[in-house]
């Protein structure tokens, strides 16, 4: 049997699978034929248990294995590579050792890619549509703008107002943003002055990283629930808006510093953490508390990001500033197209040089973030190493909160 025949065999049967096991819909008056996501956990197929694929050859399963990743590179077609992976743990370990990370592939295949660091020397295109109703926030994968198609669906953040702070919990589903549950991965929270914002990853992104401890872990007087399970937020970056009352200063200056991410990743040979799977937390198996945090703890969290003096090691990011347009009479900076609506929340950032940088100089710095308006409720966000689609998406995320001071 010719191998390309084994390879249409086995997409069909995979096909079929992905269909009925893996595809997940989303409401929230955003429905939509690609609003789908793929479960990142083993999913038992009973399809292939009596099939001739059990008992393949694995010289000869490796081969088409890695022929069907490296022909489907793009989505939809690239959920068979992530239907492979659900069929039993021999051939998702293999899945996994083929499958590159995005930094070096430029794909986001499987969900724990979104807390990996994007390619290098390319911009990866994602959009942001708003719900101003429910006051959601979805991120996709663009397609192809030709067709009708959402695109990818990837993460999915709910504003929840506080008394004294505001808080958008991100997650792997778009009908699922509780906190303590499976699809929950992180959140931003911010001042309530919307200048200074906290990035929490729900686990930590290197083995350095200090925990956050929450509401859960104060009650039952305990760090952890396990080992391989952090019961706590780990602050991973800090976004900082400079006060500007009634624009007197001219456009938003912002800058954010990447706690987990060293200054010398973006150096040649520089390397980012890079996280290879969820650690799944055990909180969801306690009875749910209701949230609250005292006033000190609130003052806290935001008191303790890094000062100027220990921002050393650390990459910080600054957005690019503007420049007058003497004909139109407006800011403008330079997104290549990806940006059509003039809006206040656009923005692109490059790594900090320091306080002594030129003005020219800074135009040629590498963009590593953009966003900005296309339309109404809609937003492109392109982003690279050495950021993830998570952490760009909650920097972008700050954009959309109201700002009294900087306004």
């Amino acid at each position: 049997m010719p191998l390309k025949s084994i390879i249409q065999d086995m997409k069909g049967e995979l096909g079929s699978i992905s269909r009925k096991g893996f595809d997940v819909k989303f409401g929230h008056g955003m429905g939509s034929r690609s609003q789908r996501i793929v479960q990142d956990s083993l999913v038992p197929i009973d399809a292939f248990n009596q099939s001739c694929w059990e008992n393949m050859p694995a010289e000869l399963l490796r081969d088409v294995l890695m022929r069907i990743e490296a022909s489907d590179i793009t989505w939809p077609p690239r959920k068979n590579v992530v239907a492979c992976a659900g069929v039993c743990r021999n051939w998702r370990e293999i899945m996994k050792e083929i499958v590159k990370t995005p930094e070096i592939s430029g794909n986001l295949t499987f969900p724990i890619s979104l807390k990996q660091p994007g390619p290098r020397n390319t911009l990866l295109q994602c959009y942001i549509k708003r719900n101003c109703s429910n006051q959601t926030y979805y991120l996709y994968l663009g397609l192809n703008q030709s067709t009708n198609d959402d695109g990818k669906f990837l993460l999915m953040a709910r504003k929840c107002l506080r008394p004294t702070c505001t808080d958008y919990i991100i997650s792997l589903y778009g009908d699922d943003v509780s906190k303590g549950s499976r699809p929950y991965i992180g959140k931003l929270r911010s001042n309530f002055l919307g200048t200074k914002f906290t990035i929490y990853d729900s686990q930590s992104p290197n083995s350095g990283a200090k925990v956050t401890k929450s509401c859960f872990t104060r009650l039952m007087n305990v760090n952890q629930v396990s080992p391989r399970a952090p019961a706590g937020n780990y602050p991973v970056a800090h976004i900082l808006y400079e006060l500007n009352i009634l624009g007197s200063r001219g456009p938003r200056r912002m800058q954010c510093i990447m706690n987990a991410i060293p200054a010398s990743s973006i150096e040649p040979g520089g390397v980012a953490p890079t996280q290879t799977e969820f650690l799944h937390s055990n909180l969801d198996t306690f009875p749910s508390l209701p949230f609250f945090r005292s006033k000190s703890t609130r003052a806290e969290s935001f008191q303790s990001g890094p000062l100027s003096g220990q921002r050393d090691g650390m990459l910080v990011l600054r957005n690019k500033a503007p420049r007058w347009h003497e004909q139109l009479h407006c800011w403008c900076l330079n997104f290549n197209g990806r940006v059509t609506v003039a809006s206040v929340k656009n923005f692109q950032l490059v790594a900090s040089a320091g306080e002594n940088v030129a003005p020219g100089q800074e135009q040629h710095m590498n963009v590593i973030l953009q966003f900005g308006k296309v339309g109404k409720d809609v937003f492109t966000m392109d982003y690279q190493y050495p950021i993830s689609a998570f952490q760009a998406f909650a920097i972008c995320l700050s954009s959309f909160d109201t700002k009294i001071a900087c306004e």
